[in-house]
């Protein structure tokens, strides 16, 4: 049997936004990781960066959860086949007790492909954060 999902090709940064919350929201995996780029690094808590099965684990375990992100494409700078974002989002878990809200501003990167296709090559959702006291 094969796969009849149309691959998600982003021919810009700013739709590569939007593919990315849709397949965040439909929880689907498969069509995340084909945003990635195969060396792509995630840092999904701060100072930790996952790359390769662990990236794709630990996306897997936290969409389990049934989480709901919106986000809002703040900048982007694009510099030949490199791209900067700048996105502020927020995420809705559910909880026995209510929902859960997590908030950021994220700085991802992006490298277009040989195919036109832009992925990311980092995925920091906490980039925006101020230090650690």
């Amino acid at each position: 049997m094969s796969d009849q999902r149309p691959f998600l090709h982003a021919e810009s940064p700013q739709e590569h936004a939007r593919l990315f919350l849709d397949a965040f929201n439909a929880g689907d995996l498969d069509a995340l990781d084909r945003i990635y780029t195969s060396d792509a690094i995630a840092v999904w808590e701060p100072g930790n960066p996952l790359s390769g099965q662990a990236r794709a684990d630990a996306l897997r375990e936290f969409l389990a959860w049934k989480p709901r992100m919106t986000a809002e494409l703040r900048e982007s700078f694009i510099a030949g086949d490199t791209a900067l974002l700048i996105v502020d989002w927020s995420i809705d878990i559910p909880a026995p007790d209510g929902v859960e809200r997590m908030n950021g501003t994220g700085v991802d990167v992006l490298r277009r492909g040989a195919d036109g296709a832009w992925r990311f090559a980092v995925d920091n959702p906490f980039g925006g954060a101020p230090p650690a006291a």
